[in-house]
């Protein structure tokens, strides 16, 4: 979505990013629904420079001072002018399209990207609240060796190239976002990426939708306790229900892997998500995942989104360019080209 989006409302995030959630839950009521349930409509934007994990240098330091804080807002405003002013240069081939010197060029250049310019107004230094160590926790032993042998055939391939002989049931490390199948930030569960980081919350008194246009994406979630259905699906299956004044949306029945961490989640992700509007203009999101044979424990982040008085715009992903056809051609075309030189080592 970019700049022509967030514009408006760039300052008022940059001061809320100095005020914990705490304090603006005390100076504004949140609203309510005229069914009496809390309001989380609207559009809500969860930009942020804030890594999901903390930093090794800052690993005692779960928050950042308000002068670390500011200091890092203007390090990140200063950067993007930089970039905004330089020189323009040509655009050069590399192994990636999303490989480029310096924020440009080889893909986008900085223009187009929106990671924001303010860490989460929290100030912790990880979006991750548990491990205390803002870590993600290390991986069990066999899905390891999964993303080890992932790697190993992956090796030389550029990273929106299917892995050599694969396409449909091996989309590559970038292949749901490069599919437009889910966005690479819209999960679920959500994480701040390079644009597109909004989403619209509906509501009805038995159903909330949310809504990423990251790709075209609707999530429905009923809350009325039906039954699951069981059907696996990318999104995966999720239902919902009120815990006091938090909307907990719990979601199931994965497909398989979805964007999140890279692909690196599979069908058995079990997740739970929190949904609290603690002021006006502050909706805490809480994303706890639950992932046994991937992860050796349960861990959650949390994303303070800030609202958004700016409609979203749809987002064309590959509609209309021959983007996936140049890929495949290409990567066919790199295989065919191997397979000759092999060939003529061998004679």
């Amino acid at each position: 979505m970019s700049y022509r989006c967030v514009a408006a409302v760039l300052a008022a995030v940059a001061v809320a990013a100095l005020a914990p959630v705490p304090a603006a839950a005390q100076d504004e009521a949140a609203p309510r629904t005229p069914w009496g349930a809390p309001d989380l409509q609207g559009v809500w934007d969860f930009r942020s420079i804030t890594p999901m994990e903390r930093p090794d240098e800052l690993a005692d330091q779960a928050f950042l001072s308000t002068e670390e804080a500011a200091e890092l807002e203007e390090e990140r405003i200063a950067r993007n002018e930089e970039l905004a002013s330089r020189a323009a240069r040509r655009t050069q081939v590399t192994e990636s399209v999303d490989r480029g010197e310096d924020g440009a060029p080889g893909f986008y250049n900085n223009f187009w990207l929106d990671y924001g310019t303010a860490p989460v107004e929290t100030r912790r230094t990880s979006l991750i609240v548990d491990p205390p160590t803002g870590k993600v926790p290390p991986l069990t032993a066999a899905a390891a060796r999964r993303q080890a042998a992932a790697a190993a055939l992956r090796e030389g391939v550029g990273g929106h190239s299917p892995t050599p002989g694969g396409w449909v049931e091996d989309l590559g490390a970038n292949g749901l976002q490069l599919r437009c199948i889910t966005g690479f930030n819209a999960g679920p569960p959500m994480t701040p990426g390079a644009y597109n980081n909004n989403v619209q919350v509906f509501q009805t008194e038995n159903t909330v939708a949310l809504l990423n246009e990251m790709n075209h994406n609707f999530r429905i979630i009923p809350l009325d306790g039906r039954p699951t259905v069981g059907l696996p699906q990318w999104t995966g299956e999720s239902h919902g229900h009120w815990d006091g004044d938090t909307l907990v949306v719990e979601t199931s029945n994965f497909l398989r892997e979805t964007s999140f961490q890279r692909g690196s989640s599979d069908e058995h992700l079990r997740l739970v998500e929190r949904f609290t509007r603690v002021s006006q203009g502050t909706l805490l999101y809480e994303a706890t995942v639950d992932d046994p044979t991937v992860w050796s424990q349960v861990w959650t982040y949390e994303i303070p989104m800030q609202f958004n008085d700016q409609p979203l715009y749809e987002y064309a992903c590959h509609e209309g360019n021959y983007g996936l056809y140049n890929i495949l051609a290409g990567a066919r075309a790199e295989e065919a080209a191997a397979e000759a030189a092999m060939n003529a080592s061998k004679q």
